[in-house]
């Protein structure tokens, strides 16, 4: 198979191999890859970590004075040529931190020593360090991933391209960040490393709840070749007690249905509550560990897995005090009976023992045993809409904006000024580009799905009114504008 052109006639790869994108996945999901390579004896692991990287940073407009004419760059780009303003002083750091898992991982291999690390790198951020020149952080990522003599201890997992929120993104234009971060990943590290990519992390954690939507996000990912998804434990339920995961630290079973009654489900791994960051800088995770005993799964004995996602680049601990921490910490474990692992070596080693994904206890999303009391699936959508409207009447904490690693922060309220320009310009791009079919490999689509992904990035909302909302608008603005101009 042919390799993908990064930036075909000057425009980011995000689309029109879709075809090739899914049977190269196809053809990867039949493999074992981890199983006979990290060496291993899973009889003899007491317990495991898996600790994950997510690094992210957004495209804005502000390669220029005038909001509405400035270049689209990385922020990372901003920050390192305004280095004077706020905590920008730390982009030296942030690009070492994107960088420095490419040295780690060989150096503690060649001191014979058994790495893990899982990697979630966004869309906007790759393409952000390509535009500023940094080849140097995309190529150390390269040798780790590309290089197998180190890829065995790396696993790169699928996120939403732009960074969006999977419950306030439009599902058809969630299932275009999906497919675009495999085009895009596939165009940097090629087809081979793309077959091995088989977990997704949701940016911000963020799990759908409302039944339809939740439905749509699963069956997205499993159309899209995912075997897995990470969850944070207070968004999830037990369906027979409503209670979060009474064992968090094995494999779960997410199931979601629809109020036509159509059900999709797709392999869990629960993220722990915890404050992230300070955990994985410090690789509490491996000492939590340390802790526990094998469980009974499926008449099976196996090791529990404790897992975490951080940031990989904000905060003092991340930035300095993960660097020593990790090297020690890999160093104790290796050969341990609590070594680290990663997600999906761990699962090959699970469903080696007889174990099947049917055998795993079955999560579902927050508040979906309140509404399937009081309807059934496939009463359709008004009857949904019109239990929810009633259930939330009653009980002011009931909502449907979905759940995310912080039980504070909403991603709609307060920001109709975004949203609805972000609706706006999907709209029209289903108007325009989906409905009448448009052929995905053209330039002119590739420029318009890229300005609408960046538009829907997660950032416009998290940081609050003012610039980042305005950043916002803008790229909302200019996205239309594209579709006008090049759509007719």
């Amino acid at each position: 198979m042919q390799p993908l052109p990064e930036y075909p006639a000057g425009v980011l790869n995000v689309s029109g191999h879709e075809a090739a994108v899914a049977q190269v996945l196809a053809t990867g999901a039949a493999k074992t890859l981890f199983l006979d390579r990290g060496g291993i004896d899973f009889g003899q692991v007491r317990a495991a970590t898996a600790i994950a990287l997510h690094m992210h940073q957004p495209l804005i407009p502000a390669g220029g004075p005038d909001l509405r004419t400035a270049a689209i760059i990385g922020n990372l780009q901003h920050m390192m040529e305004n280095q004077g303003i706020g905590d920008n002083h730390n982009a030296p750091v942030f690009v070492w931190c994107y960088k420095r898992m490419g040295e780690f991982i060989p150096q503690l291999i060649a001191e014979g020593k058994s790495p893990r690390v899982m990697l979630e790198y966004s869309g906007t951020l790759l393409h952000g360090l390509r535009q500023m020149g940094r080849d140097d952080v995309i190529d150390a990522l390269k040798g780790i991933t590309c290089n197998p003599d180190f890829n065995w201890a790396v696993e790169w997992l699928g996120m939403p391209w732009g960074h969006a929120v999977a419950p306030s993104t439009p599902v058809q234009d969630y299932r275009l960040h999906v497919r675009a971060w495999q085009h895009h990943f596939a165009a940097i590290f090629g087809w081979e490393a793309l077959a091995r990519v088989r977990g997704f992390s949701p940016s911000e954690m963020a799990l759908p709840n409302h039944p339809d939507v939740a439905y749509a996000f699963v069956k997205t990912l499993r159309d899209c070749g995912y075997q897995w998804v990470l969850v944070q434990e207070h968004t999830v339920e037990q369906p027979d007690d409503g209670r979060h995961p009474a064992r968090p630290h094995l494999p779960h079973r997410l199931v979601c249905t629809n109020s036509q009654g159509e059900t999709a489900d797709i392999i869990a791994i629960v993220k722990t509550q915890g404050s992230d960051t300070k955990l994985v800088a410090q690789m509490q995770p491996w000492y939590e560990a340390q802790g526990l005993s094998r469980l009974e799964l499926a008449g099976k004995s196996v090791p529990p897995l404790v897992t975490q996602i951080a940031d990989g680049e904000n905060g003092g601990v991340m930035m300095n005090e993960f660097p020593p921490k990790y090297l020690e910490v890999v160093r104790a474990a290796s050969g341990s009976a609590v070594p680290l692992l990663n997600v999906s070596e761990y699962l090959e080693h699970l469903f080696a023992l007889g174990i099947r994904p049917a055998d795993l206890p079955v999560i579902q999303p927050l508040f979906h045993g309140r509404i399937w009391e009081r309807m059934q699936p496939g009463d359709g959508p008004a009857r949904l809409a019109a239990v929810i409207d009633d259930i939330k009447r009653s009980d002011h904490r009931f909502h449907m904006e979905g759940g995310s690693w912080t039980n504070d922060l909403s991603w709609v309220r307060g920001y109709d000024n975004v949203l609805a320009p972000m609706e706006a310009a999907s709209a029209l791009f289903n108007a325009k580009v989906l409905r009448p079919g448009v052929p995905s490999d053209q330039h002119r689509y590739r420029n318009a799905l890229f300005h609408l992904m960046s538009s829907q990035t997660s950032c416009y909302r998290y940081w609050g009114q003012g610039l980042w909302t305005d950043y916002g608008r803008e790229i909302c603005r200019r996205t239309e504008e594209i579709l006008c101009h090049d759509f007719g």
